[in-house]
């Protein structure tokens, strides 16, 4: 990636994967604490979700199918105005289903590859998932696999190829499996926790990126970040908390190789809810974790 980032930020602050919980204002909070100066951003808008319905669709099983397709087709449209602009888009969410607005995105341009950090490897299917909430899902919506009208949008479905995958530092295998979530499919690569750390950060992250970029790969890849990949004894501020994770300076480090290769087309940050960060350290912690990945400090 070049030496000077042309970053433009794009706020989506949507919870119709999740709940009104607080995660909605993510953006404001980073902003706040600096995101956009220190990366030298441009702000390039906000994309509002429609209304938030509490119940579950009976038909997909899913809470606000319909509204997570509209606003995943608005946030797509944002998306792309920003890589046609030649700028590098950095998304400010909301809940993980903003990663299929930006697939979406891609996936409108040709094939993509996609790096999943996450301490769930979120890959429910409605009937499995307890409360229907798509931000359980969206990696198994973005290979193609759920309710045509979320696995399907624009009939570009699946969004991402399995192979095209890497998923990295989750650690929920066995309470997922408790819960019936489906395995993750073996042509989508995987390194858990576990595996981070036996290689360390870096060969973990050297190994994903190459696997992003070697041969049969697409054009680039998205970055996905759930804040909850982070040890939850450093980043408590998330709904769903797991113990262990990664550290501040692991992140920093898989961030900096991630964001150090030409692959990288794009970013989004999802989950951290400033209503359980009341003083602000978390999300002041969270933007120098972003900005010393872009410069190179990680």
């Amino acid at each position: 990636m070049p030496d000077i980032w042309d970053v433009a930020i794009i706020e989506a602050p949507s919870v119709l994967g999740l709940r009104p919980t607080g995660v909605e204002e993510l953006p404001e909070a980073l902003l706040g604490a600096g995101l956009a100066e220190g990366l030298g951003a441009v702000r390039a808008g906000r994309v509002e979700p429609p209304a938030y319905d509490p119940e579950r669709d009976p038909d997909s099983g899913v809470l606000n199918p319909d509204g997570i397709a509209a606003y995943s087709v608005a946030l797509a449209d944002a998306v792309s105005a920003v890589l046609d602009d030649g700028r590098f888009p950095v998304v400010l969410g909301g809940d993980c289903s903003v990663l299929l607005g930006n697939l979406l995105a891609l996936r409108r341009r040709g094939r993509h590859g996609l790096l999943f950090l996450d301490g769930h490897t979120d890959f429910y299917q409605p009937s499995a998932e307890p409360a229907g909430e798509a931000a359980s899902m969206e990696l198994a919506l973005a290979t193609g696999r759920g309710p045509r009208v979320l696995a399907d949008l624009e009939g570009r479905g699946p969004l991402v190829r399995d192979e095209d995958v890497l998923a990295l530092g989750f650690r929920d295998s066995e309470e997922s499996a408790a819960y019936g979530m489906q395995p993750l499919p073996s042509a989508l690569h995987a390194m858990e926790l576990d595996s981070v750390r036996d290689l360390g950060a870096a060969e973990a992250a050297r190994r994903a990126v190459g696997l992003l970029t070697g041969d049969g790969a697409g054009a680039g890849y998205w970055i996905h970040l759930d804040v909850d990949v982070l040890d939850d004894a450093v980043m408590p501020a998330v709904d769903y908390r797991l113990p262990g994770g990664l550290t501040w300076q692991e992140l920093e480090t898989v961030l900096h190789t991630a964001l150090s290769e030409r692959g990288a087309v794009g970013l989004d940050v999802a989950i951290f809810n400033p209503r359980l960060d009341p003083g602000g350290s978390l999300a002041e912690r969270l933007t120098e974790c972003l900005l010393r990945s872009f410069d190179g400090q990680g």
